[in-house]
């Protein structure tokens, strides 16, 4: 009789459910004075005041459209005074080689194309996406969220974490239905 490997499962962290907007928002703050870094919050909606009750610092994601739109306000006037100043200049109706009034449209429409870009590959870049895999996707209460749970969840790699003292935590705060987040 052949012998069949049991391999460990893996464990992710843990998941905690909670009744409402107002609970998942007390309880997040309580996740943060708890001194919790590696924690997130799942919610139908987005809730007000969720980003300060997590104690998350402002989105860098402005700055980076910011340096998008500037690369491509100078990369639009660079080229367009390149080729009509320096490469091939023409006079035209007796204007200089570089006549800005002409430039504008070209200059601006590239400021927004870099911005947006900047603001898209910018916001996936400060959120990690893609990101493939998670430790909630083991969870079978988990795809509740996106309808009607709201969900705080705590990964194991936080410092903090400790599977007996993270489940007495999420319950003395409120948490229902606690569940460790275990996988291949």
């Amino acid at each position: 009789m052949a012998e069949t490997k049991v391999t460990p499962k893996l464990e992710y962290g843990m998941i905690a459910r909670f009744e409402g907007p107002k609970e998942l928002l007390h309880a997040a703050e309580k996740v943060r004075d708890e001194g919790y870094t590696k924690f997130d919050c799942h919610s139908p909606f987005p809730i007000h005041g969720m980003d300060d009750a997590m104690g998350l610092k402002q989105s860098k994601v402005g700055y980076i459209s910011g340096v998008g739109a500037a690369l491509g306000f100078a990369l639009g006037l660079w080229l367009q005074w390149w080729t009509s100043a320096v490469d091939y200049p023409l006079v035209i109706a007796g204007k200089p080689f570089f006549s800005y009034q002409a430039f504008v449209p070209v200059t601006f429409g590239l400021t927004v194309l870099f911005g947006a870009l900047g603001a898209v590959f910018g916001m996936f870049h400060v959120n990690r996406l893609p990101q493939y895999f998670h430790g909630v996707f083991h969870s079978d209460r988990f795809p509740k969220f996106s309808d009607d749970a709201f969900f705080v969840s705590i990964e194991k790699e936080d410092p903090k974490y400790d599977r007996s003292s993270t489940m007495s935590f999420l319950e003395s705060i409120g948490g229902a239905e606690i569940e460790v987040l275990e996988g291949e």
